[in-house]
């Protein structure tokens, strides 16, 4: 990665030669992140993590201090997440995110105000599901020995299709949760939650099956 891109104004990115330089190391930021590789301080990948982040701030305070239609709202997260985003997403700011480039938002999504997400190590939300008011899903780690505590160790979600998430809930790194799944309000997820049943608690714990038509 070339480091000299942080020290760049963002509306410098308009230029296309810039862009082409800007869209390249994302793309190798989100090839180490998904490949689970630890972010160490004053290095290349956690330079990027900050540069993106940085962004991430800009378009979410565009997104969030004025009025939007709904059809602006898909088209200020396509560009949030450097990919289209279904025009069927409907969301509720305020909402931010600390990089945007590592989600990916299914069809049918609907994302309440308040919600937070940290998509660095990779964030997948199917098609149908409901993030209530709060919620807030992570996706890095810091490390347990205080000599490296600094660094950041990526670990994606993966939100299934037609899951529902309550108000205040927390899903931590490295989550799977699993279709038609639902986390009461205020549940602290810390690991994976299979198809189809109701988790609450913290840490969250299963309470029984979803009720479904015969």
């Amino acid at each position: 990665m070339q480091t000299w891109l942080a020290r760049l104004r963002i509306p410098l990115l308009n230029q296309p030669d810039l862009r082409c330089v800007w869209r390249r190391e994302t793309e190798e930021f989100l090839a180490q992140m998904d490949a689970g590789n630890q972010a160490l301080p004053g290095t290349d990948l956690a330079q990027m993590m900050d540069d993106l982040a940085n962004d991430a701030i800009r378009l979410c305070m565009e997104l969030n201090t004025r009025y939007c239609t709904p059809e602006e709202r898909v088209e200020m997260m396509s560009r949030i997440t450097g990919r289209e985003v279904p025009a069927s997403f409907r969301i509720f700011p305020p909402f931010t995110t600390d990089c945007g480039k590592n989600l990916r938002i299914g069809k049918r999504v609907f994302v309440n105000s308040g919600c937070r997400f940290q998509d660095q190590g990779g964030l997948t939300i199917g098609d149908d599901a409901l993030v209530g008011h709060n919620v807030v899903i992570a996706t890095l780690n810091h490390d347990l020995d205080p000599a490296l505590r600094a660094s950041t160790v990526p670990k994606p979600v993966r939100i299934g299709n037609s899951v529902w998430i309550g108000a205040n809930a927390t899903v931590l790194p490295g989550v799977t949760i699993g279709e038609g799944a639902v986390v009461a309000g205020g549940a602290v997820v810390t690991k994976d939650v299979a198809a189809h049943i109701i988790v609450g608690g913290v840490p969250a714990k299963k309470l029984r099956y979803v009720d479904r038509e015969p």
